[in-house]
């Protein structure tokens, strides 16, 4: 299961780059703090930094 999230605020990731507000990413935790990720760019995320969105799920196969 991971949780989507958007950025509020411009945050810039380990790889040195800057992603801007609006830029969906997956983020793991709970708490004031996360850990975000964009195409494998690890973001540490405050509390204040992102709106967390909808819940996804790996779909089933269904026979």
């Amino acid at each position: 299961m991971k949780r989507r999230a958007s950025l509020l605020v411009p945050v810039s990731g380990l790889s040195g780059t800057t992603y801007p507000a609006g830029t969906s990413v997956i983020i793991q935790g709970r708490g004031a703090a996360v850990d975000g990720f964009v195409d494998g760019d690890w973001l540490p995320l405050a509390w204040w930094e992102f709106t967390q969105g909808d819940i996804e799920e790996t779909p089933s196969t269904k026979a």
